[in-house]
């Protein structure tokens, strides 16, 4: 979606008429998603628009009014008792790096914060959160090869109780949506981190790439009927072409992002700001 605002204005200055079936077609490609698409159009035909920039202004207007007034954010850590924020999406998605860039960004703010490599399945996973734990200087605490991840991240709960730490972030498996034994895997884990402290985990953040399109709005639907999500985080948004996704899953699910992924390296994560958002896709 990158200069898609560009290009339709370059597409329809000018014209004579505006083609509304192209347009709506532009706009869905965008992974905006018809939801929202098929009502806009049809009352820029209502309004006989005809201006290339009053559309766009009209488009940008109506992505801001996608979005609730009160955004998602973390939650605020209580006094002796850590924020648990469980990590979940599909393998690729950017989530372990996620994890990391949250972290470091948490300890920037004077938190202390404390890593679950709870992907105790694939060895690499380990190895990745373990490396940007150790660049980036955030404490790490990972299981043995194959445990069980709902007693990894019970454990690493049980440590960040003990240490007053105020962040503990739980990088889960990079689940494929469609295996409904490892959805069953993620109410596990909700269950034994509230064993120790109720109401955790109080953040389910689900890691979507922008590039993928129409199927993170699929692995919204799925991972939210598995487990209740309270936020996406959207990564990839510097090279997509497809940042629109965001709006596609607020509208369907009412899920808003709480982050935006905005490149390869540590300081690229940003709490999710809809002007921001808007300017980005332009």
């Amino acid at each position: 979606m990158a200069n898609f605002f560009t290009r339709l204005v370059d597409k329809f200055l000018g014209e004579p008429e505006i083609d509304w079936d192209e347009l709506e077609a532009d706009l869905i490609s965008s992974d905006i998603g018809a939801r929202r698409v098929l009502p806009l159009v049809e009352t820029l035909q209502e309004q006989d628009s005809q201006d290339a920039c009053d559309i766009v202004d009209f488009i940008k207007e109506q992505l801001r009014a996608a979005f609730p007034a009160q955004l998602p954010r973390l939650p605020r850590p209580e006094e002796n008792a850590p924020v648990v924020v469980l990590m979940v999406g599909v393998n690729g998605a950017g989530k372990t790096t996620t994890s990391a860039k949250l972290a470091y960004l948490l300890q920037k703010q004077g938190h202390k914060v404390l890593l679950a490599a709870a992907d105790t399945f694939r060895a690499a996973a380990v190895e990745q959160l373990e490396s940007w734990a150790a660049r980036l200087q955030v404490p790490l605490y990972k299981g043995r090869e194959n445990q069980d991840p709902a007693s990894v991240c019970y454990e690493a709960h049980t440590r960040a109780l003990k240490e007053g730490v105020h962040y503990l972030i739980c990088d889960t498996a990079g689940r494929l949506h469609t295996r409904h034994n490892l959805m069953e895997e993620l109410s596990k884990i909700r269950r034994s981190l509230a064993k120790q402290q109720e109401g955790a985990p109080h953040a389910c953040y689900l890691v979507v790439d922008a590039t993928t399109g129409g199927n993170a709005l699929m692995q919204a639907r799925e991972f939210h009927k598995a487990t209740p999500l309270d936020a996406v985080v959207i990564t990839k948004m510097d090279g997509s072409g497809k940042g629109g996704v965001a709006v596609a899953i607020q509208d369907e699910l009412g899920i808003a992002p709480v982050f935006l992924g905005t490149g390869e390296g540590k300081d690229d994560l940003e709490p999710f700001d809809v002007a921001r958002y808007v300017d980005t896709l332009l």
